[in-house]
């Protein structure tokens, strides 16, 4: 009784550490998702990640807008500056338990500070924020 006891908690402590060890990469998987969708100026896929409402900034638009709307902006903001390349410069996470990234874009026109903010929603973390910031 006392081995199958000892066998069960074994288990049970390998099967969380597993689990524990699923749910810390995939913000980082989620966050290389997201920053490929930007780097390929695709916005819809860009789009399956944000929240019913997002706070949106490119040069032309800013402001919070349905996700309808801000997947139509962004359309718009890649249509008129195509990526030559993005890159993820920095991520991680607020005391809160958002997840945040700051990259750069860069296209014919110019070079744009991007950042974006995911929260969690239910059980997925959804974009909130999107910005992309011309750089002088």
């Amino acid at each position: 009784m006392k081995k199958i006891s000892i066998i069960l908690i074994l288990a049970a402590v390998f099967t969380t550490s597993i689990s524990a060890t699923l749910i810390i990469n995939k913000p980082d998987e989620l966050i290389t998702k997201i920053g490929n969708a930007i780097k390929s100026g695709n916005a819809s896929n860009v789009a399956k990640y944000f929240n019913s409402t997002i706070d949106l900034s490119t040069p032309n638009n800013e402001g919070s807008f349905s996700k309808t709307q801000s997947e139509m902006i962004l359309k718009d903001f890649f249509a008129k500056n195509p990526p030559t390349s993005f890159a993820l410069n920095h991520n991680g996470s607020s005391t809160d338990g958002s997840l945040y990234a700051i990259g750069t874009y860069v296209s014919s026109t110019g070079s744009y500070r991007t950042y974006f903010l995911l929260k969690k929603v239910k059980t997925n973390y959804l974009i909130h924020k999107l910005e992309f910031e011309l750089q002088q």
